[in-house]
């Protein structure tokens, strides 16, 4: 940028941008050419230069799409320093821009629902309210961020502006709604008018299992309480203890919500460290086994001619002498072996999935992967048994594993799913029961209406 353009930008001397554009008026179109930084509107925008960003968006107003090296359109910079009337005038010119992410994957009202600017988020959702709904990384919606950076006021506007019961629901990757958010910190405010002035569900469940007001009584700093009060009426929906403990504080635990939150990560990491060991190894023997078969290789080679005993030297023994069995054994090998490896890549991969879902795909891979190990062993055991392995002891071995491979198999499939058919049975009768006492209390407490 000409040291003088970004000179008078910086003072907002719109009489000085006059001059340079009668010397050269292809100045702003240099901008829009060589400029790979920022503008000299993304100067005049970020420090409130209201008449000089005028005499700009007059002369060349596709500067207002331009980005900076960050991504920041001078939208971005306006709101982040409050500068309602450049955020006006930029949005005249193209409010299109509201879509626009910087290189954290956040538009112009993420922006202002972090710095808590009430009027340019006002402005800039009455322009374009479709943009509040741009989710960032990790799932997160703009309602998400306003309790990160506890923004009541912003958080009420973009609820009452486009807050619909999808909208406030909305969960990211780790399971948790605004409601989680604001009662895993304590934001008691937040939480009393997510419950009673929205449609937020205070029954839904987080990843671990866990209600709004379940993190609300957990979480918060050492000898505080929390009375029923500070929330109420919006837990009345809630599940309800016993009628005599309505009005009763309830102690907070010791421990601080991050150090919950941490320790919820630090569960999934160690499963997710104990996964990558046991399918390295798994991986590894399979290997092995794959390129060493049992019985080893021939040394020799015997003549086709010979129909008795023909072979190769450097191909496998248990292939010459059992070719289906051989066949069978490379089958479930090469399954482990994918298997392992299938769990190796998801672990290094990273993929965005819910903590639970992933959880339960890795375990499912790694049943395949051990299952197919036990399948090995048990098909290798006849192939350096001498004489029919059916009439000795490794017989009887190869009948036990095959039996514990069973045994498992009914486990996995059998108990497992009675285990999740009857914790799903006992959720629906524990809501049966909330909605019902629900129902008694409002009845029973009329002054509440």
């Amino acid at each position: 940028m000409d040291r003088r353009l970004y000179k008078a930008a910086a003072e907002g001397d719109a009489a000085s941008l006059l001059d340079l554009l009668r010397d050269d008026p292809l100045i702003l179109d240099r901008c829009l050419v060589w400029s790979y930084n920022e503008t000299p509107l993304h100067v005049a925008a970020m420090l409130g230069h209201e008449k000089f960003v005028g005499e700009i968006l007059d002369r060349k107003p596709e500067l207002a799409g331009e980005l900076d090296s960050q991504k920041f359109s001078p939208l971005h910079l306006a709101t982040a320093k409050g500068h309602l009337g450049v955020v006006k005038k930029l949005l005249t010119v193209n409010a299109d821009v509201c879509y626009a992410r910087d290189k954290y994957g956040r538009n112009p009202l993420h922006i202002a629902a972090v710095k808590g600017r009430v009027d340019a988020l006002k402005e800039l959702v009455r322009e374009r309210p479709d943009a509040a709904r741009q989710r960032m990384e990790h799932g997160e919606t703009i309602l998400h961020l306003c309790v990160k950076h506890n923004n009541v006021e912003a958080l009420k506007l973009l609820v009452e502006s486009v807050g619909d019961d999808e909208f406030v629901n909305l969960k990211n990757d780790d399971g948790d709604t605004v409601l989680h958010l604001a009662a895993a910190d304590r934001q008691t405010e937040i939480v009393s008018f997510l419950t009673s002035c929205t449609t937020a569900e205070v029954n839904s469940r987080e990843a671990d299992g866990l209600t709004a007001h379940k993190l609300l009584a957990q979480n918060g700093e050492p000898g505080t309480h929390i009375s029923r009060s500070e929330i109420e009426p919006g837990m009345l929906r809630a599940s309800r203890p016993n009628a005599n403990d309505q009005n009763i504080s309830f102690p907070v635990q010791q421990k601080g919500w991050k150090e919950n939150l941490h320790k919820q990560y630090d569960w999934l990491d160690r499963k997710k460290n104990a996964l990558m060991v046991v399918a390295s190894l798994t991986a590894t023997m399979a290997f092995q086994v794959g390129v060493n078969p049992p019985g080893g290789f021939w040394q020799d080679t015997n003549p086709k001619d010979n129909l008795t005993n023909s072979h190769e030297a450097g191909f496998s023994i248990m292939a010459s002498n059992n070719p289906s069995g051989y066949f069978v054994f490379m089958a479930v090998n090469t399954t482990g072996f994918l298997a392992s490896l299938s769990i190796i890549l998801l672990l290094v991969s990273g993929l965005p999935l819910k903590r639970r879902f992933f959880m339960w795909v890795l375990m499912v891979i790694i049943w395949i992967a051990i299952i197919s190990t036990a399948l090995t062993y048990s098909l290798s055991i006849p192939a350096i048994v001498p004489g029919d392995p059916r009439n000795s002891h490794a017989y009887i071995l190869v009948l036990g594993i095959s039996a514990w491979i069973g045994l498992m198999v009914l486990l996995l499939l059998g108990l497992g799913h009675t285990i999740r058919l009857t914790l799903k049975a006992i959720r629906h009768v524990r809501k049966l029961v909330a909605r019902r006492g629900s129902s008694a209390s409002v009845v029973m407490r009329p002054d509440r209406v």
